[in-house]
């Protein structure tokens, strides 16, 4: 079996001097595509394209991404601005087409259709979960859910093809990893003022705050010390701490019931910087 080295070869595809001196580009999804990396290497007849199937799906994956980093309104005048936008644009669309390139190429067609349908849920739930935040009608709980099914739904198209053995574990897997992702990244902007803008705090805080307080968080320029005491008040970044802690508890009581031990030992060391994170002592004061 080939060692893990998708981050490596995706970086050829994303490498270029242009996007890193006028752009940047969003976090490789690491966790995700090592995941399906380890459950497709264990298949009997598709082991042998664990790599170029991981590969292109992180592509399109991180296509997207950049496509949700380019803002809404196109107001910017200044040059360095403007060609940000452009170039994220143009880097999406790029990152996108070569899972086409890859998969044709490879003679891979079904695998082509089966992401383009996965493509096309991914941007109807995140159609969804736009619609439900001008609305102003999305819970804590509901932004936690869009936002997992958000990013697995990709991977989660993989599940028709998982070796029998693993189809039933891989979609609980797969959720259980991703929502561990979204926690640890929501406790990273629990702890900047400046990401606080429709994270979960945001929407836990406009369902559970006074007016005064829902009316302060909603504001376009806010007290940022103001809305610190309210986040400190409502408890947000120890909440996250502790439901981050409740999903990895649960992630490796799944990991245990798998079949393949090997399989729940590879799983184990790909969640590893969740239970780091958790045994930091900031983490463990939070708990």
């Amino acid at each position: 079996m080939n060692s893990y080295r998708i981050p490596e070869m995706a970086r050829k595809y994303m490498d270029y001097d242009m996007i890193r001196q006028h752009t940047d580009l969003p976090v490789f999804p690491e966790f995700r595509t090592h995941l399906l990396y380890a459950f497709l290497s264990r298949h009997s007849s598709l082991s042998g394209y664990s790599e170029l199937f991981s590969l292109v799906t992180s592509l399109v994956q991180i296509g997207m991404d950049t496509h949700d980093l380019v803002s809404i309104t196109n107001n910017a005048k200044e040059t360095k601005a403007a060609r940000s936008r452009q170039l994220k644009v143009l880097a999406g669309d790029y990152f996108s087409s070569r899972f086409y390139y890859l998969l044709s190429h490879a003679g891979q067609i079904e695998l082509i259709g089966i992401l383009s349908n996965a493509i096309c849920e991914v941007n109807r739930k995140k159609m969804n979960l736009y619609q439900k935040m001008r609305q102003l009608n999305l819970t804590a709980d509901d932004y936690i859910k869009l936002s997992v099914e958000i990013r697995a739904q990709l991977y989660l198209a993989f599940a028709c093809l998982m070796e029998e053995s693993l189809r039933h574990a891989w979609p609980e897997v797969l959720g259980l990893f991703t929502r561990c992702e979204v926690l640890l990244l929501e406790i990273g902007r629990s702890e900047s003022a400046q990401q606080y803008r429709d994270s979960w705090g945001y929407w836990h805080i406009l369902h559970q705050a006074s007016k005064e307080e829902g009316k302060h968080v909603q504001a376009e320029d806010p007290d940022y010390a103001k809305l610190r005491s309210i986040w400190l008040k409502y408890k947000i970044t120890p909440q996250l701490y502790q439901m981050l802690d409740s999903c990895m508890k649960q992630l490796q009581d799944k990991l245990q019931t798998l079949e393949s031990k090997e399989l729940a030992k590879e799983l184990q060391l790909i969640g590893e910087p969740f239970a780091r994170y958790l045994s930091t002592p900031k983490a463990l004061e939070e708990i």
